[in-house]
């Protein structure tokens, strides 16, 4: 593929997906690769620019991650962004030390203008710092570009080698002149000239996808969420009645959803496809039965998706591909070189060892969500699907806290169900990214009519963001939250008290497991 590529070489840091999808949006395919990547993998990849990340580390720790340097002598622009960009410092022969002041957060930095990277950009500009350790001399051949009162070397340069370093994010949307800073990089740096286009790649993956598959039978894991629906679609596409989908109803949907994704999929949907509904409910609550521990309960559900799947492709006969909706935050969030492991995707992570099918195919596994809508526009699916709110692959199984049973389920069901009615009826849905009932593990007492309840507590949820990498809480207008938790208190049997979390993301997860 020649296709015009910038690589983020990740060093551990929480933003190293962030940086990527800005790229993207400059229309330039990015890719995020562990810093273990060989300078002989780099060089087959053909970068036009490679982009350091930032990370939690010093670069005088025994076990820093590091790079050798011959990186700086491929020619190739580099981008170093907070540890990167220290990193940058000390393999070039600069100094770094650990700062007299920590900074973090937003913080009003000088540049020079005149430095490519800062064309279009304020003299003062607000940044986003979290840094420990600074840059206290730059190394030879480079020029400071930017500082702080307490940081001497904000960013800095070297022109004629095209090597640029920013000690603060210019990725995160805190950083207001970011977008800026990271389009002069690709754009008048790396040379790119922007031909990552939606269309094009929904075309080419379809191209791919009917060459890839032939005469093979697939199946298709269909959950109704955006992300499998889009898959599916894609699939039908490429390779029509050679396609069946199988929607395993876990019990762990929201309310009525199940039927909701047989009208749209089913044999009276707009779609030619071969669908196959599974109701899987009761096998999958005995399978959980006893489990509290998250990341056990998304390795069984995901271990229970897989064995169904199994056995309806043993029912359809020889099935070749097992397709799978797995999107780019997946593929990083469960495990990328040494980043941590926030959480395991059913689809990604989660996966048994052993899975009875030739491949796995994952059309959108390099697309981050919003890409994954722009690519369900462009293939004809209703707005009212495209534009969905993320629900996770292991369902209400992790907006439960701990054990979960039938009798939660339909408590949460019924909880959530409401919220987001509401949360509709008053018009508020637009700006949220997310929003949703859980059910803590919580049994307070309450009091209803003259009597005393020991009941649970129900939480609400809902967040504002723009990537789902990171987001705040929202602020919901107090008057709908009123109505909300009477109706809920009245309504659904089992709750006396209901919570609204105001944790935005980073320190939490949006999920609550």
């Amino acid at each position: 593929m020649n296709r015009e590529m910038i690589i983020v070489l990740d060093f551990g840091g929480q933003y190293n997906q962030l940086i990527a999808r800005r790229v993207r949006e400059c229309h330039v395919y990015c890719e995020v690769h562990p810093h273990t990547m060989t300078l002989e993998q780099i060089k087959e990849l053909n970068p036009k620019g490679i982009i350091f990340t930032g990370g939690p580390n010093s670069v005088y720790g025994e076990d820093s991650p590091t790079y050798q340097k011959e990186i700086f002598e491929l020619g190739v622009p580099i981008l170093g962004i907070c540890y990167g960009s220290q990193l940058m410092a000390h393999i070039l022969g600069g100094k770094v030390e650990t700062a007299p002041v920590s900074e973090y957060g937003k913080t009003e930095v000088d540049v020079n203008t005149s430095s490519v990277i800062f064309e279009g950009v304020s003299e003062k500009t607000i940044c986003w710092m979290s840094h420990t350790d600074y840059i206290a001399e730059a190394p030879a051949g480079f020029k400071v570009v930017a500082s702080t009162p307490v940081c001497p070397v904000a960013a800095m340069e070297c022109p004629e080698k095209k090597f640029y370093a920013t000690q603060f994010h210019p990725e995160v949307m805190h950083t207001q002149e970011g977008i800026t800073m990271l389009s002069n990089f690709v754009y008048k740096v790396c040379g790119c000239s922007g031909d990552w286009k939606m269309d094009s790649f929904v075309e080419s993956t379809i191209e791919q996808l009917r060459e890839k598959i032939g005469d093979g039978k697939v199946l298709c894991a269909l959950s109704g969420g955006v992300d499998s629906s889009v898959a599916a679609v894609m699939l039908a596409k490429a390779v029509g009645k050679q396609l069946t989908c199988v929607f395993v109803d876990h019990g762990l949907l929201r309310k009525n959803e199940g039927d909701e994704v047989a009208a749209v999929f089913g044999p009276d949907g707009p779609y030619d496809l071969n669908f196959v509904r599974v109701n899987a409910q009761e096998r999958f609550y005995s399978k959980l039965a006893g489990v509290t521990e998250p990341e056990a309960k998304r390795k069984i559900i995901g271990e229970e998706f897989i064995r169904v799947f199994e056995e309806e492709a043993k029912k359809i006969g020889a099935v070749d591909f097992l397709v799978q909706g797995t999107i780019y935050p997946d593929v990083i969030e469960s495990g990328l070189g040494k980043s941590a492991v926030i959480k395991s995707h059913h689809n990604v992570g989660g996966l048994p060892d052993y899975v009875d099918f030739k491949e796995i195919i994952e059309p959108l596994r390099l697309l981050f969500k919003d890409e994954v809508r722009n690519a369900g526009r462009e293939l004809g699916i209703p707005e009212y699907l495209v534009s969905r709110q993320p629900f996770p692959g292991p369902g209400l199984g992790i907006r439960i806290i701990g054990e979960v049973t039938e009798e939660k389920v339909h408590i949460v069901q019924d909880a959530d169900y409401i919220y987001r009615e509401e949360i509709a009826k008053a018009g508020v849905d637009k700006d949220l990214g997310q929003y949703f009932a859980a059910l803590t593990n919580m049994r307070s007492v309450g009091v209803m009519g003259d009597g005393r309840t020991y009941d649970y507590a129900i939480a609400l949820r809902a967040v504002t963001t723009s990537d789902f990498m990171t987001a705040e809480s929202a602020h919901i207008p107090w008057e709908v939250l009123e109505k909300v938790t009477n109706r809920i208190v009245n309504e659904v049997k089992g709750v006396n008290r209901v919570l609204y979390d105001c944790t935005g993301k980073p320190p939490a997860t949006i999920e609550f497991e």
